[in-house]
């Protein structure tokens, strides 16, 4: 029996949409609640080259804005008695997520998998599978 929360980090991606549904039905049978978690990426830019017109800073709290109302959104559409929790953090994403594991009481991650193959897999970062081998907890993967 599960304890913790259930995590579902998320990208707003249909693929993370249909992850949230598994979220949802282990929370209801664990009797847990629902962390929702979205991580922003840092974006990268010089200022003395003058190539954006905003700084770094200022690029990632307009996504983390962005990212808020999403979340917003996305918690009027649900349906569900379960307590709710939603964090946006800013960084890398395997190792937020690994860090919001390791900081809060969650008993298993559901994450969506992207479901990349051949080369792509091996071009891309693969969150989802860094997020399974690293874990201290169970991750669910969903395709």
């Amino acid at each position: 029996m599960r304890s913790g929360k259930i995590l579902w980090p998320t990208d707003f991606s249909e693929t993370a949409s249909h992850a949230l549904r598994y979220a949802i039905e282990m929370a209801n049978l664990y009797h847990v609640g629902l962390k929702i978690l979205h991580v922003v990426e840092q974006p990268i830019g010089d200022e003395n080259y003058m190539l954006l017109a905003i700084t770094p800073d200022e690029l990632a709290k307009s996504m983390e804005d962005e990212a808020a109302d999403k979340m917003h959104k996305l918690l009027a559409q649900l349906k569900t008695e379960l307590k709710v929790e939603t964090v946006i953090r800013r960084g890398n994403a395997t190792e937020q997520i690994l860090e919001e594991i390791d900081s809060d009481e969650v008993g298993m991650v559901v994450i969506a998998s992207h479901g990349r193959t051949g080369i792509a897999h091996f071009l891309h970062t693969n969150v989802a599978e860094a997020v399974a081998n690293r874990a201290q907890c169970p991750v669910l993967v969903v395709k």
